[in-house]
């Protein structure tokens, strides 16, 4: 069974800092690091915008965010302290998926950063333009120098349908001479026009403070 991929984006400008970081690392990921199925789980912060968290992990399948301990914590049944810093955080992005390719692989450890990007595609491409992320794409970018883990994923429910995960071992790997030219490639120009709804997020690894 393909591994899936919770993924959440937030804005946490109107949070106090030290009331979210607290939050996250002391009941929220420790809370979901219980349930059967979570892989591991990964904190980080937005390159651009230091008040933009991203939050990664890794499942033994997409179908564990369905089960009943998952249930027993998220949504309606989420805490009293999930619920009180809801009010000053702003979801960007909140994305369930299937691995698409390679399918069973988990994050690389050790990454410093990530480079996160979503997307959707007119349908009348869809088919070409998997075939180009698993043939062409992923391929590529997973062979820069640097690029540790490449992953690509189909998900549901949240406004972009596909995601690509990518962890590296730098920030600045994205701007290197050897991504750019795996990244912008003819058959990457002839599909660029069909692409809708393009999220992008570059982040480094979250470090606990003290």
């Amino acid at each position: 069974m393909a591994k899936g991929i919770l993924i959440a984006a937030m804005d946490f400008t109107t949070c106090p800092e030290d009331e979210f970081h607290d939050w996250y690392d002391l009941e929220h990921v420790p809370e979901r690091l219980r349930i059967p199925g979570f892989i591991n789980a990964e904190r980080w912060i937005d390159v651009g915008n230091p008040k933009i968290s991203v939050a990664t992990y890794d499942l033994d399948h997409v179908g564990v965010l369905q089960s009943p301990p998952y249930a027993a914590i998220a949504g309606a049944n989420s805490s009293p302290w999930t619920k009180r810093t809801q009010r000053f955080r702003k979801s960007l992005m909140r994305y369930e998926g299937e691995q698409l390719f390679p399918g069973d692989k988990v994050a690389a450890k050790d990454a410093a950063a990530i480079l996160l990007i979503a997307m959707n595609v007119a349908p009348e491409h869809e088919a070409e333009f998997n075939e180009w992320y698993n043939t062409e794409h992923i391929p590529a970018l997973g062979g820069v120098t640097g690029t540790l883990s490449a992953r690509r994923y189909r998900g549901t429910g949240a406004t972009q349908r596909y995601a690509a995960l990518y962890h590296l071992a730098a920030p600045e790997v994205v701007r290197s001479s050897e991504w750019r030219a795996a990244a912008d490639t003819p058959w990457t120009r002839k599909l660029r026009p069909h692409f809708r709804d393009h999220l992008r997020f570059e982040a480094r690894r979250y470090t606990r403070a003290g």
